[in-house]
């Protein structure tokens, strides 16, 4: 068994997988005096809603604990995300705007707090159905995605999508007189409804985008082709419908990768066939060549040093005897044991003896037997 200092090492009160998407690992959690170092906590709500906090009451506070915290109107109960010293560079990699107000964590959620907590959670289905009947009723081209209340029930948030600009004034009105509660109207993209609805990918793995992703970058056809992959609109497209943001994951070392391969327009002069470019591997470092620019004829494939070496050697007017450096080798034959084998090899070997055999007359002849 492993000794308590040993389980210390790991770290365990921070790796601890939340009920909440983008999840976050304080592995600093164990370090003495870590809470100190940072009055600041990260507060998660619904999905990949996240929060900063100043933790003015000096709250023990641990990640999983779920708190109040100041809303405007009221207050939001979240859960503790990250502590300490890791929530300044969190702030930082979210990238907020310059004089963002820091609110603050009022208390640890009491009993009342959490059973109006989950009465709010209870209202948000229903809410986000009847709310897309009215939005249909007022004839508006946009789709609400999601509703999420604040955890005193004074708010709700409402998030949409829509191609082009709607003005959904009289839609917060209705809103408003049928569910009695403050509205909030927020636009989301495709990759965000994804993330906030969550799901699993074709890799077999949680979406990206609802476990760390929180910045998206642009995403082109580009990328597909650079890589060599099938431009298919399946294949390409991910749950949200746009092109898969793993695309640009391996990007940089294909382009870094392709800076090696030759160009794919130059063709290679030997002495008897002039070769057109067919393919390339490129990280493999790989070129195919065929002796037809539009079909697969005779390929073959060598390194991209040799491609260029050849490319150098046809613009000074010279021109090597094969594409391949090697000579090619005679494949063997392979071996097959019933061609070289008799069918009476299990035979046993059976000497033949002579004996004398005794004719008519008194004469005698050898006679041979098996």
């Amino acid at each position: 068994m492993m000794s308590d200092s040993t389980l210390r090492g790991f770290a365990a009160c921070g790796c601890g997988r939340s009920d909440h998407q983008l999840n976050t690992y304080d592995y600093l959690s164990d370090v003495p005096g870590n809470n100190e170092a940072s009055d600041l906590v990260e507060v998660q709500f619904k999905n990949t809603r996240k929060g900063y906090y100043r933790n003015d009451n000096g709250l023990d506070l641990v990640k999983g604990d779920i708190v109040a915290v100041e809303a405007n109107p009221g207050h939001d109960i979240g859960t503790v995300t990250l502590t300490g010293s890791l929530v300044p560079l969190q702030m930082k990699k979210a990238c907020l705007k310059p004089g963002t107000e820091i609110r603050r964590v009022y208390r640890k959620a009491r009993p009342v707090d959490i059973e109006k907590w989950h009465e709010a959670q209870g209202r948000e289905v229903g809410t986000m159905i009847q709310s897309r009947q009215i939005a249909k009723e007022l004839q508006l081209d946009m789709k609400i995605g999601d509703v999420e209340y604040q955890g005193d029930c004074n708010k709700a948030i409402f998030y949409y999508i829509a191609d082009a600009r709607v003005d959904f004034r009289k839609l917060i009105k209705v809103l408003a007189d049928t569910f009695h509660v403050r509205i909030e109207m927020k636009q989301i993209g495709a990759r965000q409804e994804a993330g906030r609805i969550g799901g699993i990918g074709p890799c077999g793995r949680e979406l990206c985008c609802a476990t760390w992703m929180k910045v998206f970058t642009s995403v082109n056809t580009g990328a597909a082709r650079f890589q060599d992959i099938s431009p298919n609109p399946q294949k390409l497209a991910g749950q949200c419908a746009k092109l898969k943001c793993c695309l640009n994951y391996e990007l940089a070392t294909y382009m870094e990768a392709s800076k090696k391969m030759p160009e794919r327009n130059v063709h290679l002069e030997t002495a008897d066939a002039t070769y057109y470019f067919f393919k390339g591997d490129i990280l493999g470092g790989l070129v195919t060549y065929s002796t037809d620019r539009r079909l697969a004829a005779n390929l073959e494939t060598i390194t991209a040093e040799r491609a260029r070496e050849i490319i150098v050697m046809n613009r000074k007017g010279e021109k090597p005897l094969a594409l391949s450096e090697e000579t090619p080798e005679v494949p063997q034959r392979p071996l097959d044991l019933a061609e070289q084998d008799e069918l009476t090899r299990f035979d046993k070997n059976k000497k033949r003896k002579k004996r004398k055999k005794t004719l008519r007359g008194g004469g005698q002849q050898m006679v041979d037997e098996e």
